[in-house]
C-alpha cells in the first residue's frame, strides 16, 4: 500500500503512510463485497494520499501565513529536582493524536526523554584540532540504565483532522523540551541561567 515517499523516519511512517494503507485497504474491502478472499488472492492494492498544501520553499503567500507541515503536536515536560540539584523525575505530556500504540508510544517518549537528558546533563564530545578527544562510547556521557531518574508519561489524543484515525506523529517531539525544562528546574533550585549544554549539576553533598 502506498507509493514510494522516501524514509520511514522520524515522524514520517504511521503519520504519512497511513490514508495510503487506509485508502488500498478501503479498495480490498470493496473487492471483498463482490468476490471471496481466495478468488482476490494475488491482487496488488496501491493506496494514495498526497499532501500538496503546505508552502513550497521560496513561495510566499499571499495571506502571509505560511504552512510548514501538515499536521502539528504539542509537548511538555515537567522535571523535578531533589534537595540537592538532581534530577528525580520527569514527567512528559505529549500530544500524538490518535494514540495507536501505547507500548511503543511510551517507549519512544521515555528513549527521548533519555537522549534529552543526555543532551542536557552528562553527553559531551570534545574536539581537538578537528578530531574527538576520544573515540570510544563510554567517554561520551550516555545515562546507564541505573542513572535514569523516575519517568512518566502522560499520552493526550487530540485527533489530527488529516491524520489517518486522527494520528499525529511522535518523533522528534519526544526530545525537544527536555533540556529547556531541565535547564528551568535548574534556575529554581539555585537562580543560575546556564547556556551552555551539557549543564553543570550542583554538586552532592557529602554525607
Amino acid at each position: 500500500a502506498g507509493t514510494f515517499t522516501g524514509m520511514t523516519t522520524a515522524s514520517r511512517a504511521t503519520s504519512l503512510l497511513g490514508n495510503a494503507i487506509l485508502d488500498a485497504a478501503v479498495k480490498l474491502r470493496t473487492d471483498l463485497g463482490q468476490k471471496s478472499l481466495p478468488e482476490l488472492a494475488g491482487n496488488v492494492y496501491m493506496g494514495e494520499w498526497v499532501v500538496d498544501w503546505t508552502t513550497k520553499p521560496g513561495y510566499q503567500n499571499e495571506s502571509g501565513e505560511d504552512i510548514t507541515h501538515y499536521s502539528y503536536s504539542y509537548a511538555t515536560q515537567l522535571v523535578v529536582l531533589d534537595d540537592e540539584g538532581q534530577v528525580q523525575k520527569v514527567t512528559a505530556a505529549h500530544d500524538a493524536g490518535r494514540i495507536i500504540n501505547p507500548t511503543l508510544f511510551e517507549g519512544q517518549i521515555e528513549g527521548s526523554i533519555h537522549m534529552g537528558l543526555g543532551y542536557a546533563i552528562s553527553e559531551e564530545l570534545p574536539y581537538e584540532g578537528g578530531r574527538p578527544k576520544s573515540t570510544m562510547l563510554r567517554k561520551c556521557g550516555i545515562l546507564r540504565a541505573k542513572e535514569m531518574p523516575e519517568m512518566e508519561v502522560v499520552g493526550v489524543e487530540v485527533p489530527d483532522p488529516h491524520g489517518a484515525y486522527g494520528l499525529k506523529g511522535v518523533g522528534e517531539i519526544g526530545l525537544v523540551p527536555t533540556a529547556g525544562a531541565v535547564a528551568n528546574a535548574l534556575y529554581q533550585f539555585d537562580q543560575e541561567r546556564r547556556h551552555q549544554l551539557p549543564m553543570k549539576l550542583p554538586r552532592k553533598r557529602r554525607s
